[in-house]
């Protein structure tokens, strides 16, 4: 009987598990430039003496979904979105870069422009700080252009180039923070051949509808394995019975 609860207990587990994986995508419908966690089940053997007859059902990761979401027109100057492929580069408080494609962008009070969620962008000159500027555009090169506080409209200065990367997906790697990292810890160059759409963001690739769906089916499944604990229960007790009345 011990046996029964075992798998049933490890199969709720794993079941709650990938619930979480989901929940957490679901929530992140709304975020800009989010990237899905993608998972999957496999068969695992229980090892030990006797038979191999118990398999557990393991939930493990399976990456992250590469695919882009869509891009939203916000005619918003500092709203930039990635055409197709490639990352925007961002400098880590500990040092070293990450790679975001949220580019829903502000100015702090001492000019230094950083994604909504506080991670300072870097350029071509390091970290990219705007002196005081009446308009500021971003081109589609990536090159922050602005006309400087107190010129006229027609005197513009460049004053960076943001990093724009495009390293295989299958060398990044995704962290708790959301942001993409070389999985050996370094860097990437620059390419030029990726794109900005100025005054634009883009948005989640969660589909909502199949988040949904997969929800309730681990749902389901989590019960299911949680009613069998409770089956298991209730043969022990008829088994109990049944040795007391002989």
């Amino acid at each position: 009987m011990d046996r029964l609860v075992y798998v049933a207990m490890t199969g709720a587990k794993q079941a709650a598990q990938a619930l979480s994986t989901v929940s957490h995508n679901l929530a992140n419908v709304a975020t800009t430039g989010f990237r899905a966690d993608l998972q999957a089940f496999s068969s695992r053997p229980i090892e030990g003496a006797g038979f191999q007859t118990r398999v557990n059902a393991v939930a493990e990761s399976q990456g992250w979904d590469a695919r882009p979401g869509t891009l939203v027109a916000t005619g918003r100057d500092l709203d930039v979105a990635i055409r197709g492929e490639g990352w925007l580069t961002v400098q880590l408080p500990e040092g070293g870069e990450a790679y975001t494609r949220a580019g829903d962008l502000r100015v702090t009070s001492s000019g230094a422009l950083e994604t909504r969620s506080g991670h300072i962008l870097v350029g071509d000159n390091g970290p990219v700080t705007l002196p005081e500027y009446q308009t500021v555009f971003i081109g589609g090169d990536g090159s922050i252009t602005i006309v400087p506080d107190g010129q006229k409209a027609d005197v513009t200065s460049l004053v960076n180039r943001l990093k724009l990367v495009n390293p295989p997906p299958d060398q990044l790697t995704k962290g708790a923070d959301g942001l993409m990292r070389m999985i050996d810890g370094g860097t990437t160059q620059s390419d030029a051949a990726v794109g900005l759409a100025s005054g634009h963001l883009e948005s989640s690739n969660v589909n909502p509808a199949e988040a949904l769906v997969e929800m309730i089916q681990l749902s389901r499944q989590f019960e299911l394995q949680v009613k069998a604990i409770g089956d298991a229960e209730k043969n022990e007790q008829a088994s109990t019975a049944l040795l007391r009345m002989s």
